[in-house]
């Protein structure tokens, strides 16, 4: 045996170690991160298991996403997310009295059921209130100013915003969200994952999310996605938007 074998020995185990102290604090930094966001939730803006009448008529967006979209979208994607959500939560022991948030802050501890349709309830459920049919074009008041100082100017925002729902590859959504420094972000994320989620590429307290599924956009612009992304501005509640950012803030 070599004489530099049980140091070698030593050295890899050091490394070992390390990294998986670095890992093991990694996981834990961004489980507490995700907690601590979901914890600071304005009580107004937690979100139940149940879900809520849509604010409007399915026609009222109709200068964005036409009627029988938001017919299908509401009555059967999000209604079905809704639903196995609860079907998961009850075989999973989840306390539905307390919000979403909540679980969606340590959904690593769950199944992919309660990740994929706890995530897709959240999701929609923000969504609907983000949209107006009397919308204003632009934010005012603190959002307005911090989307000017965070990205430069809103237009620079929106355009940043918009790439990242068009360069999200297959099914997500796009985020503008304030991270644990409690500064704005945009982001994006597969599938029906948001940034309160514990195992979200980006965390943080979403302010507002656009859907890019196909089935949000597909009945009117097919597999044009740019064009629903620039249609949706016309309906986004930024008075909305600026309550979720004043509050968080």
């Amino acid at each position: 045996m070599s004489p530099l074998t049980p140091r070698r020995k030593f050295i890899t185990s050091t490394v070992k170690t390390g990294l998986g102290v670095y890992l093991g604090s990694s996981i834990l930094t961004a489980c507490s991160s995700s907690k601590a966001i979901a914890g600071a939730v304005p009580a107004a803006f937690n979100t139940g298991f149940t879900q809520q009448p849509l604010p409007y008529s399915y026609s009222a967006l109709n200068e964005a996403i036409d009627a029988q979209t938001m017919e299908i979208h509401y009555s059967k994607h999000a209604a079905s997310y809704a639903t196995n959500l609860n079907d998961a939560a009850k075989a999973e022991g989840v306390d539905t009295s307390k919000p979403v948030e909540d679980a969606l802050a340590r959904i690593s501890k769950y199944s992919a059921k309660m990740r994929n349709n706890g995530g897709g309830h959240y999701n929609h459920e923000l969504f609907w209130k983000c949209m107006s049919p009397n919308n204003t074009d632009t934010p005012a008041g603190a959002l307005g100013t911090a989307l000017t100082s965070s990205f430069g100017s809103f237009e620079t925002f929106k355009t940043q915003f918009a790439d990242a729902g068009k360069n999200r590859f297959g099914s997500g959504w796009a985020w503008l969200f304030i991270d644990g420094d409690k500064k704005l972000r945009i982001g994006s994320t597969p599938n029906q994952d948001n940034p309160l989620m514990d195992v979200a590429e980006i965390k943080g307290f979403p302010i507002l999310g656009l859907d890019v599924w196909e089935h949000a956009y597909y009945l009117r612009y097919q597999n044009k996605r740019p064009d629903y992304i620039a249609a949706w501005w016309k309906v986004v509640n930024w008075n909305y938007v600026a309550g979720r950012y004043q509050s968080f803030i």
